[in-house]
């Protein structure tokens, strides 16, 4: 495995899983972040914690010295962020992107993975959404997303090399939980509210298990240049409409609030129409690469957390909304 790893926000619902585990696997980790969202990452030897914004491009060319690999995490992440401030996300998610790539590349890091989205793909009906679907966002959020690929690829060399994940809706439990993503706002509900609102229902979701997420990267570094040069993969599991992931908590809550008795499930429209299912076999064929985690155990995963204490004030403390920590600190 690549020894020397640096993670653009890493203190992030990911990123906070994924670094110790990378330590754990005899990594030294440097976590790149501006915490808007705080930091749950402790103190411990070969993590280096550097609290900065990605777009001071000179702290971060600083950053990358003596790094092997980057993972490109940070981001204004998921569509609803940039209801907030368009110029801080094109800022974040894309007009900072090349030059960051190019301050990789000079400073002598070998490997760039860069964690674009599959809500890329926007709308469609294909049951089978392959790598070479054409992009059509939806949002401006999907949009830079999908802009940023080709901007990577233009640097991409035998000694620098790069590959694009488009990850599905990663779910389950984080110490830097999100409870606005849809597995975990719908567990969320059951576990709290004890019942389940659906906006809409019909729409597809790919899904993704944040362990396999984590497993994914690990794997990422471990890969020799020629498997992942210049390569795009999708990463996901179950693609399933949000009536469908409904069903799934209701029946998981149930079980494990057995004291909680039947959880209704209630449905409103709703004006989110992405909706699309993607397929993995490319990134199973090419790089061994398969899910291991169901959407059943993401959920039974938060209930644990919600029995344990975990997740305190989780209906009504912002720390756990991207959005509303953003309107809150007025972030720019």
């Amino acid at each position: 495995m690549i020894k020397n790893v640096l993670i653009t926000g890493g203190a992030g619902y990911v990123g906070t899983l994924l670094a110790p585990q990378l330590l754990a696997a005899g990594c030294n980790v440097t976590v790149y972040d501006i915490m808007y969202y705080g930091c749950e990452l402790k103190p411990q030897p070969h993590l280096t914690i550097i609290q900065a914004d990605i777009r001071d491009t000179a702290k971060l060319r600083e950053a990358f010295r003596g790094i092997d690999a980057v993972i490109h995490l940070a981001c204004i992440s998921n569509d609803a962020g940039f209801e907030l401030d368009e110029k801080l996300s094109e800022e974040i998610n894309y007009k900072c992107f090349e030059p960051m790539v190019m301050a990789a590349k000079e400073q002598g890091v070998k490997r760039f993975i860069y964690a674009s989205s599959s809500s890329v793909y926007g709308y469609s009906e294909s049951p089978r959404v392959t790598e070479e679907h054409p992009l059509v966002p939806l949002t401006l959020y999907n949009k830079f997303k999908g802009l940023c690929e080709p901007l990577l690829f233009k640097h991409q060399s035998k000694d620098f090399v790069c590959v694009v994940i488009r990850p599905a809706t990663v779910c389950g439990y984080s110490p830097r939980q999100r409870l606005d993503l849809s597995v975990n706002i719908l567990t969320n509900h059951a576990v709290n509210n004890n019942k389940i609102t659906v906006f809409g229902g019909e729409q597809q979701r790919p899904n993704l298990h944040i362990q396999d997420m984590c497993d994914l990267y690990k794997l990422l570094l471990e890969l020799p240049d020629e498997k992942i040069a210049g390569e795009i993969f999708n990463a996901g599991y179950q693609n399933q409409s949000i009536m469908e992931i409904a069903t799934i908590v209701k029946k998981v809550t149930q079980e494990e609030f057995a004291e909680k008795g039947e959880i209704p499930i209630v449905t409103t429209p709703s004006n989110d129409n992405r909706s699309y299912r993607i397929t993995s076999d490319k990134i199973a064929a090419k790089l061994g690469f398969t899910p291991k985690r169901t959407i059943e155990d993401a959920v039974r995963d938060l209930c644990r957390a919600f029995r344990a204490g975990k997740l305190p004030d989780s209906m009504t403390d912002d720390r756990y909304y991207n959005v509303k920590i953003l309107k809150k600190t007025r972030a720019s």
